[in-house]
Order: C-alpha cells, then structure tokens, then sequence
C-alpha cells in the first residue's frame, strides 16, 4: 500500500493494539486511515440471529476500512484485531492532503479498493447458492489471486500450494456457511484432489 516513510510524513502515527482489541466500531463516524505495519485485522459485522459475516481479514502492509473516509458515511463494520497488531494511523484531513500530493500512493490506494469491490462482486452471486464447495473455491481463487499479484516476482512460488492461513470458522465467516458444513466439504475437496490437507492446514 501507502510507504509508512510517507504516511509518517504527513503526520501520521503508530498506535500498538492487543489482539481481539476493537480498533472501530460499525456505526462510528471515520476519523483516519489505517495501515496494518505487523499484525491481523479482521472486519465484521452480524446478521439479525447474531451470525457473524467476516467482510475482510487484513495483515502486514495492508490498509481497512477506507471507504468511508471518501462516503463521508460512517463504518458499516467493525474492526478487530486477531492478535496484537501494530497500526498506522493519520487522519482523514492528513490523508486526504497525502492524496493529493503523492501521485503513486493516490494510485495505490484506488487498487487496493478496485480489488476489494471486485472481490464483493465474485462473492455476491455465490453467496446466493446453495453449493458449498463453490463458495469455498471462490474465496480460495481470490485469496491466492492476491497472493500472486502482490508477489509478482516470486513467480517459483507462486507456482507451489498456497497455505491459506484462515480457520475453518474463518471460512465460514467469509462464505456465509455453517463452520460444519465447511469442514465436510474441505473434506471433500480433498478427496476430489481440489486441495491439499496437512497436519489440518489447507493449501490450494
């Protein structure tokens, strides 16, 4: 995403995080930007019998919750940490001004957010279908999509199994089904030769 250097220039800020601290809560008005230096970050909300839909899980290097900041509406989700984490933070007026100024990190940005609507746009039809191993694949083929285009020049790598480093109630957070129906139908996949099972890590 942003380079820290940058964003540390125009103000910007470290904030340390212990892991399952919220970092926003949906309903609150934005008041920065946030870029993950070294951690996770997962941003959720929940449907009206309390089911929790994981909208996006972030790490080292990537930035949440933007949105926003240019909506001028307030977070639809929260934002939690999954283990203690290390943020960035600078301000909405700051960052607003670090747009303007840095052609390149303006142009991250705008990528990083195509990428998420494109990823909505791949889930949506699926989360409508009752076929389980179709949601999973999905979700799969994104993430390591994005593994292969932020490791552009590790093309021998991105030619092994990519570990998928989420639960299985992650997964289920993200595809919108049962935790149980995930873990049957990892099985499965596993059987048909879709995926690989080691030690109960996933690698596709």
């Amino acid at each position: 995403m942003i380079d820290p250097a940058i964003l540390l220039r125009y103000r910007g800020f470290k904030k340390e995080f212990d892991k399952n601290e919220t970092v926003f809560l949906q309903g609150e008005e934005p008041r920065y930007y946030y870029q993950i230096i070294q951690g996770k970050v997962k941003m959720n909300n929940y449907n009206e019998d309390g089911k929790e839909f994981i909208q996006g899980l972030f790490t080292d290097g990537e930035s949440f919750g933007e949105p926003p900041l240019f909506c001028a509406i307030n977070y639809p989700a929260n934002a939690v940490t999954l283990q203690p984490t290390t943020i960035l933070l600078i301000s909405k007026s700051d960052f607003y001004t670090l747009l303007e100024n840095e052609t390149k990190s303006c142009f991250n940005v705008l990528e990083a957010l195509s990428s998420r609507l494109y990823y909505k746009s791949i889930m949506a039809p699926d989360i409508s279908s009752n076929d389980s191993e179709k949601r999973i694949l999905t979700l799969l083929n994104y993430i390591k999509t994005q593994h292969i285009e932020s490791n552009k020049e590790g093309n021998k790598e991105n030619d092994k199994a990519l570990y998928v480093d989420l639960t299985r109630q992650q997964i289920a957070d993200m595809t919108g089904l049962r935790v149980e129906t995930v873990i049957r139908t990892i099985k499965e996949m596993e059987t048909n030769h879709l995926i690989r099972l080691e030690k109960g890590k996933l690698f596709f």
